[in-house]
């Protein structure tokens, strides 16, 4: 087999490209609510004249994320997910966190929000204006309220009092409760950061923040189909400029900031940052460490 050296994604060590077989399945297998490319104008048109609404956004094996767009004064009440880790982009507006260990503060514009899991939280929106969310946790993941009061019906099942144990605010793998777009992309330019920086970490789910220049890119090979995933799908929400997306049996897509672009299992494609000037997307899926998988050279 023929080897050579390579650098893997975000939060990798060193590792060895190999020639192996791969199952390759049928690409481009989408069920609802999944679709290549999701696009914030849509939803913002679909949802005009509207004080709040939720869009699912992605609900498969893995990870689940919804769009929540929510008026001044709008509040999750305090509640815990007994088994996953919670995260929260803010694209617009002001949201005032309250985690459990740490001291509340107001998330603005471009921040990515995060909480353990067994760890107590709330949130609501501040501000004179609405605030727009981008909400992922793990799929299948369960919510435990700290009052009665605040737990919605959920068909076929009952609310009941119990006693928890918990080891509250576990953070772990260098997560941080808050960072923010500015700051890393600052650094990045600075050369204090490389270019991929793992700001989610779960044994089930990560999102690596991915920023560059198109311009500082080899040119464009109209002939590379990237690469594929075997056991998962992915996808991005993109938090500025544009990234291009030639996906297999799709064709190329051009996605803005706002939009989200879903690849599920088995499809090739290739991401590239896109457009003058700086380019970043959060790439997320349910796999810390997942395997990229390319064409033979």
């Amino acid at each position: 087999m023929n080897k050579k050296f390579l650098i893997v994604a975000a939060g990798a060590s060193l590792a060895i490209a190999q020639t192996v077989y791969a199952p390759k399945g049928k690409p481009a297998q989408y069920t609802p609510p999944h679709k290549p490319h999701t696009r914030l104008s849509d939803l913002m048109a679909k949802h005009k004249g509207q004080k709040s609404w939720r869009e699912l956004i992605v609900n498969d094996k893995h990870l689940k994320s919804e769009y929540i767009y929510a008026s001044p004064g709008f509040r999750h009440p305090k509640a815990l997910h007994p088994d996953t880790r919670e995260w929260w982009v803010v694209l617009e507006g002001e949201v005032r966190f309250d985690l459990e260990t740490v001291e509340p503060f107001t998330a603005k514009k471009g921040a990515m929000v995060q909480v353990p899991m067994q760890t107590f939280f709330s949130y609501e929106v501040a501000g004179n204006g609405p605030a727009l969310i981008f909400e992922t946790n793990i799929a299948g993941a369960k919510t435990i309220y700290a009052e009665r009061k605040d737990a919605p019906p959920m068909p076929g099942y009952d609310w009941t009092p119990v006693q928890m144990n918990r080891a509250k605010g576990q953070w772990l793998h260098e997560n941080k409760p808050v960072v923010y777009y500015d700051e890393i992309a600052r650094k990045i330019e600075n050369k204090e950061l490389r270019g991929t920086i793992r700001v989610v970490e779960d044994d089930r789910g990560a999102a690596n923040f991915i920023y560059g220049y198109n311009s500082k890119l080899p040119p464009l090979d109209e002939k590379n189909r990237g690469h594929y995933h075997p056991e998962g799908a992915e996808y991005w929400l993109i938090l500025s400029g544009q990234i291009r997306y030639p996906i297999e049996n799709v064709g190329v897509v051009i996605a803005e900031r706002g939009d989200v672009v879903y690849v599920p299992p088995y499809t090739f494609h290739a991401p590239r940052w896109w457009g003058d000037g700086p380019s970043c997307r959060l790439a997320m899926n349910g796999f810390p460490q997942i395997a990229h998988l390319y064409e033979p050279h």
